[in-house]
């Protein structure tokens, strides 16, 4: 299978260029940059770390996806939506790990869904799905006097917050108690907030240093507390599972797809 890099530059970018190469049945067939990026005409492999591969970073985005079977986009909102319309125009399928995405640009994944497989997920990480199969259980089973709240922390580069995981952990409660996160969430405490309203799903975000991604789900009730955690201590593990991924979609029919169906959960 022949995979595009965009953002190829940067340090997802690297460490999936890393993965492709020692991964059997794929090849690195494209690389990109922003235009004004620094790496640009400059060997994707060296980049990377690696012996030259031949595959040039570039500043064409849809030329580097025009060239493959499959883009993988760890970038950022916009771009990511940019990409893979760009895909859905040449039939070429798409791994999305990009997160913080607004209702306008999730509908324009949505709509590029229809024409080409996509596999979107907030979290590559084989771990966090399983936790998030384990969480959409858990809450299936303990009635709203456990109290739901998700704690998370990642390094201080970070972005967005809540982070496109915890939201994910969140709406997969949500879906074990069978109501919409949206209706039950807080995102946020500050001041007199008063008493905890039953069946609230709680967030709390936390930013510093150079922490790749913890998150735990607490179940709380009176009597004692259940947590379920992860911790990631490298990125090479989201690029693992992108790359798993992209394998994945070889021959799929056009829609939109998440971890869950790749692990077959």
């Amino acid at each position: 299978m022949k995979i595009a890099i965009v953002g190829a530059s940067g340090r997802m970018g690297q460490m999936l260029i890393r993965q492709i190469a020692r991964t059997e049945g794929c090849s690195l067939a494209g690389a990109s940059e922003a235009p004004n990026g620094k790496a640009i005409g400059r060997d994707a492999g060296e980049v990377a770390g690696l012996e030259a591969n031949g595959v040039k970073i570039t500043g064409d985005s849809a030329a580097a996806i025009a060239a493959a079977d499959v883009v993988i986009d760890f970038t950022v909102p916009a771009a990511t939506v940019a990409h893979a319309r760009i895909a859905a125009e040449r039939g070429v399928s798409v791994v999305i790990g990009t997160t913080g995405l607004d209702p306008e640009q999730t509908a324009a994944i949505h709509d590029c869904a229809k024409r080409v497989p996509i596999l979107w997920a907030a979290n590559m990480s084989l771990g966090i799905n399983v936790l998030m199969a384990l969480v959409e259980k858990t809450a299936s089973m303990l009635d709203p006097s456990y109290d739901i709240e998700i704690v998370e922390m990642h390094h201080r580069h970070k972005i967005d917050a809540p982070s496109g995981t915890a939201l994910a952990l969140g709406r997969s409660a949500a879906a074990g108690r069978q109501v919409k996160l949206e209706d039950v969430w807080r995102k946020s405490r500050d001041g007199h907030t008063g008493a905890r309203p039953v069946g609230e799903i709680g967030f709390a975000t936390l930013r510093g240093g150079e922490e790749v991604g913890v998150h735990t789900v607490m179940f709380a009730a009176a009597g004692e507390r259940l947590e379920l955690s992860h911790r990631s201590f490298s990125r090479e593990t989201y690029a693992s599972g992108a790359v798993r991924a992209a394998l994945w979609l070889e021959g799929k029919k056009p829609g939109l797809y998440g971890m869950k169906d790749v692990l077959g959960l």
